[in-house]
């Protein structure tokens, strides 16, 4: 009652049920100074994680929102103070000027006017963000990052989906999948979304993405099909916005985020110095990231490398287009823009002849751009700056922009820089291979045997033995899956088509759900009740072998077949189970493994036991975190476990099963004992029960439809948990 109560204010602010929402993120509190982003983001997944899904929203928006304000008003102040006559920086002193007349002149004006102009930006910051200003919003690196990836769309696509918004679910997931496109599980949830009723094409929207993007590519595209003056105002509205993307960035370089950026990174090297020193490392990494802004504004959301030279390369564009339709005179402003990045352009240059030769009479007034003039002569005044800081302070920058005239690198540090330039990947020693974990002996089960340890299988904490079941063992397992599947009863997914692939029908048997159904006469109790021992003696070999000095608690258990669909194989391209770790989200593209929800990250080794082989294809792969370099497969056989860490060192997948049947125990374990899977003591104490009289029936059916990345568990455990999402091998 106490957690509603301190929801009802963020509940308040959610439109009532039915009505129209509008798209996108609209201010919800208008007027109110925004609140700190990192508490709102916090309190939002504490309400996610508790299953308050109308706060978690309303708390998560209110994040996204508070997080723009700022960016808002960091830009907005820091163009108003620059131009206060109080605030302007003096010139530096010349040099006639001697050594005590230029410190005695020019040093208090120029901390005079720091003070000012931090006076007015913590006047604006607190007018335009409540007391406190934009200190009190500051954000930590970490949070930023989230931010930047977009994580709070990943969940409020699900909290949305929870409240039956699907149109704003879809949009959430698209936006969180523009800038994470190698995420499979959002791949999946995506093509989910696609397959419902109520979610339109239109639904797929990006909330995020920069309007520069999309004028940008519909200029290029209008290009592309010879109409240049329909091409035009989308190419100029793309090179406008795009400055001010720089602008904006380069706003948020002066925030307290850099200057953390900066104490963390020199955290552990003894004090910056005095007075100066510490100004001078301050200001270099401003215009640091002030120098990367061009490259941050160039990259797509889901890039990780910049359009290369993206600014010139758009004034050529204008300029081509402009002289196109006959627009000389901006022909030669663009023409002119082009070189003052690269002088010595000789395709600019001849542009530049042939327009001046067909405008006939000179036009002295015609010259560069004064918006590019601005920003060329502006980044190389930062850019002399910074290669300063690294002859005489010892700084590192990476130049970011290919224009920069050779003449600005200082002498003494040109040839080095060419070095670097010019060094080959295979100059370098290759990295020495780290030493393969040497595995203990374990005492195995009677008939067990190693077949292949985490060497043979080239990677770490993986192993294959034969000899867990006989096969005779095999053959009650199957049979109870096959009773269980005539049943009509699915246990984990509904319907017949596999969630992972169109080709190939699921069935799957929890050790709760066996146990019912051998009470209720549907499957031998005989088969239910070696599904729980089999279990155990998996658990046990695997504690045994990767974890003897920490018990190993079972997570979740599943009877898992997969069948080929006849008529359906014909160039088949897909996987039975796409390339996944199983406790993080894998991203291939970076190698990363995110060890957060939707994943379970309590999950800390996997295990699958086969029960047959006579069926095509199915074989687990191992793969690099790339998900593509396939570095061990495993073929299926009666009482084959092959057991493994559920990790990023362990990305794998089932290769497509083309024929037949293929049916295996997946077992997950875990440290955390409070993971330990509850319905395996159920299923138990149901099979030591004697038999209940008739008419008790089989526990209803939950009618509820199921979230997009996962099913939900049909069963609640007796203290009222909420059902756990699952995941199959």
């Amino acid at each position: 009652m106490f957690q509603l109560l301190q929801w009802l204010p963020l509940l308040l602010l959610l439109p009532p049920p039915g009505s129209p929402e509008p798209p996108g993120l609209a201010p919800l509190s208008a007027g109110a100074p925004p609140q700190a982003p990192d508490l709102l983001y916090a309190d939002g997944l504490r309400a996610y994680a508790a299953g308050a899904w109308a706060p978690a929203v309303a708390l998560l928006r209110e994040a996204l929102r508070s997080r723009a304000a700022l960016g808002r008003a960091r830009l907005d102040c820091g163009a108003r103070c620059a131009a206060e006559p109080g605030a302007a920086l003096p010139a530096s002193p010349g040099p006639d000027s001697g050594p005590g007349a230029a410190r005695g002149a020019w040093e208090p004006l120029l901390l005079r006017a720091a003070l000012r102009r931090a006076e007015c930006l913590t006047q604006c910051g607190t007018r335009r963000l409540g007391p406190g200003g934009a200190a009190r919003l500051r954000v930590g690196s970490a949070l930023q990052d989230a931010f930047r990836r977009r994580e709070p769309y990943n969940y409020l696509q699900r909290a949305y989906y929870q409240l039956r918004k699907l149109d704003l679910a879809a949009a959430a997931a698209h936006t969180f999948f523009v800038a994470n496109p190698m995420h499979l599980q959002m791949r999946e949830d995506m093509a989910k979304y696609r397959r419902m009723s109520g979610v339109r094409p239109q639904s797929f929207r990006d909330l995020e993405t920069p309007p520069y993007w999309a004028a940008y590519d519909t200029g290029l595209e209008l290009l592309g099909h010879q109409e240049a003056a329909l091409a035009l105002p989308w190419l100029e509205e793309a090179l406008q916005e795009s400055l001010a993307q720089v602008e904006s960035c380069r706003a948020g370089c002066e925030g307290p985020e850099e200057q953390q950026k900066a104490e963390e990174a020199a955290e552990g090297t003894g004090s910056p110095g005095g007075l100066y020193e510490a100004i001078a490392g301050h200001w270099i990494g401003v215009l640091r990231c002030r120098q990367r802004c061009v490259g941050d504004t160039a990259t797509r959301p889901g890039r990780s490398f910049p359009v290369p030279d993206f600014l010139p390369s758009q004034l050529r564009r204008l300029h081509e287009a402009h002289a196109q339709v006959g627009n000389l005179s901006q022909a030669v402003e663009n023409v002119l823009s082009v070189l003052l990045f690269y002088p010595e352009d000789e395709a600019a240059r001849k542009a530049l002849d042939q327009y001046q030769a067909q405008l006939g009479e000179p036009r002295p007034g015609l010259g560069p751009r004064e918006d590019i003039q601005r920003f060329v002569l502006r980044s190389l005044g930062e850019k002399r700056q910074l290669y300063y800081a690294m002859e005489h302070l010892g700084a590192s920058f990476k130049d970011p922009d290919p224009w920069t005239p050779a003449a600005f690198i200082p002498e003494a540090l040109r040839e080095k820089l060419r070095e670097d330039q010019e060094k080959r990947p295979w100059d370098h020693e290759p990295p020495q291979p780290k030493p393969l974990t040497h595995w203990k002996d374990v005492l195995l089960l009677e008939g067990v045997t190693l077949t292949q340890d985490a060497r043979q299988l080239n990677g770490s904490e993986r192993a294959v033995l034969d000899g867990l079941l006989t096969p005779a063992e095999c053959g009650v397992l199957l049979q109870l899956a096959k009773d269980a599947a005539e049943s009509g009863t699915r246990s984990g997914y509904q319907g017949r088509r596999s969630p992972h692939t169109p080709h190939e029908r699921f069935e799957g048997l929890t050790v709760l759900k066996a146990a019912q159904l051998a009470r209720a006469g549907v499957v031998g109790s005989q088969g239910a009740q070696l599904l729980l021992e089999v279990s155990e003696r998996v658990r046990s070999l695997t504690q045994a072998y990767f974890s003897p000095d920490r018990p190993l608690h079972l997570s979740f258990t599943h009877l898992v077949c997969r069948s080929a669909i006849e008529g359906e194989q014909s160039q088949r391209m897909d996987l039975s189970h796409p390339v996944h770790a199983d406790n993080c989200v894998l991203d291939p593209d970076t190698g990363e493994c995110w060890r957060e929800p939707p994943a379970y990250t309590y999950r800390d080794y996997s295990g699958l036991l086969y029960l047959n082989d006579d069926f095509q294809g199915g074989h687990l792969f191992f793969t690099e975190p790339n998900a593509l370099t396939v570095t061990a497969q495993v073929r299926p056989r009666c009482g084959r476990l092959v057991a493994f860490s559920s990790g990023v060192e362990n990305p794998h997948g089932v290769w497509a099963v083309t024929r037949g049947r293929r049916c295996s125990l997946a077992l997950w374990h875990t440290w955390a004992p409070e993971h330990g899977e509850q319905e395996w003591t159920e299923a138990k104490e149901l099979l030591q029960e004697p038999e209940k009289e008739e008419g008790e029936g089989m526990p209803s059916r939950d009618p509820a439809p199921e979230p997009p990345s996962h099913r939900l568990q049909r069963v609640q455990d007796k203290a009222g948990k909420p059902p756990r999402v699952r995941e199959e091998l």
